[in-house]
């Protein structure tokens, strides 16, 4: 029985990343090039659908090919805690005199690194301890080390935050500090991913100003030849066929969008599986396209629209009028009769969270496809 080989199914790993090359080589040569290099502290951010989840799952299967420990987890309350019990397993003796419940940098008020209760003796354990330890242990070979990685950050607490970040810069101080000859050192590599107003929130914060000279790399749409030549690819691969135009056509309804483009992928090679075809029309991309569509409203229009104020939706739904074609801003003006200052001011907030883009002068956009039509829908 032949299989479906999209996967559009949140983190699940698509047959190809188009389009991430470049930011997945970046990782790459970070685990090779050593302690310091650029790409071991990454910000990975977009929309969701863009792939964020489907990334880390890569870095960390890249790590594992090197050879490296990987941690996956996904910022909610105890994340510390959790880190710290996954570094330090059962058996593994502490030392008290190693432990620094807290950290004190010089201009900056004094940070809890967030603590956990770990073993019998109840030893308040640092996660900068937590990952000497690990590190020391001789089942991390010379010149590897230990990859985190952390999903939704948006959702971490500023006191987590600021634990991961304080212990990371020290751990990566320490290697350089050390006398191990550069290819032998081992070493820390962390990703956060999540929401693009995250960055703005964590380069915002005093205490993590070390962020700044991480790696930052945005996920965008994918160009729609890359997203042509992916379908023909896959399909082919998959033992049906498309032509170049209905591949090109099923490209410009995805719009480039990474979720988008598993969807319509799937629904399209599931309609011509229905019909036990091996050939996927014209027909079989409408049909995919129409399905798609319907899961994407919920899966991602819905949870983009999750935390909006309601002054946000007010800008929104004079927009969506207009969808897909722009809006000019002296209509939101009128559509919403509240002042230019007050749809500035939220102008420059909904592009700053993506969900909308300049379009021109005195012209905005939708950044999330079919957004527009989803609120007009409601």
């Amino acid at each position: 029985m032949a299989i479906n080989p999209f996967k559009p199914t949140a983190g699940k790993m698509p047959p190809i990343l188009i389009g991430r090359q470049s930011i997945i080589d970046d990782f790459s040569e970070a685990l090779t090039n050593g302690v310091g290099a650029p790409g071991r502290i990454m910000l990975v951010t977009g929309q969701r659908g863009f792939g964020k989840t489907v990334m880390l799952t890569e870095f960390r299967r890249i790590a594992k090919a090197q050879q490296w420990e990987t941690i996956a987890e996904t910022a909610s309350q105890g994340l510390v805690s959790r880190l710290v019990t996954v570094l330090a397993p059962s058996g593994m003796r502490l030392n008290q005199a190693d432990i620094s419940p807290s950290i004190s940098i010089p201009g900056i008020a004094t940070a809890s690194l967030g603590q956990a209760h770990f073993s019998a003796e109840s030893n308040p354990l640092t996660l900068r301890n937590a990952l000497n330890k690990r590190l020391e242990s001789k089942k991390i070979r010379k010149g590897k080390g230990i990859l985190i990685t952390i999903d939704e950050t948006q959702a971490a607490s500023h006191e987590d935050l600021v634990a991961i970040a304080t212990a990371v810069q020290h751990i990566i101080t320490d290697a350089d500090e050390s006398d191990v000859p550069d290819d032998e050192k081992k070493g820390v590599a962390i990703v956060f991913a999540g929401l693009p107003y995250m960055i703005n929130d964590l380069l915002d914060n005093e205490v993590t100003t070390f962020l700044r000279r991480a790696l930052r790399r945005e996920l965008d749409n994918v160009p729609l030849p890359d997203v042509k030549n992916a379908y023909l690819e896959t399909v082919t691969d998959s033992g049906k066929s498309i032509s170049e135009s209905d591949a090109l056509e099923a490209a410009r309804r995805s719009e480039g969008y990474p979720y988008m483009v598993q969807l319509v992928g799937y629904y399209m090679w599931q309609s011509a599986q229905r019909r036990g075809s091996s050939i996927i029309t014209t027909d079989d991309v409408a049909a995919g396209v129409a399905d798609a569509l319907l899961a994407f409203d919920d899966a991602v229009c819905a949870s983009a629209l999750d935390g909006v104020t309601s002054a946000e939706r007010l800008f929104l739904k004079a927009m969506a009028m207009d969808s897909p074609q722009v809006t000019r801003i002296g209509d939101v003006v009128e559509r919403t009769r509240r002042s230019r200052s007050w749809v500035s001011k939220y102008r420059a907030i909904l592009i700053k969270d993506k969900l909308i883009q300049p379009a021109g002068h005195g012209q905005v956009e939708f950044a999330v496809p079919h957004l527009g039509e989803y609120l007009r829908s409601l």
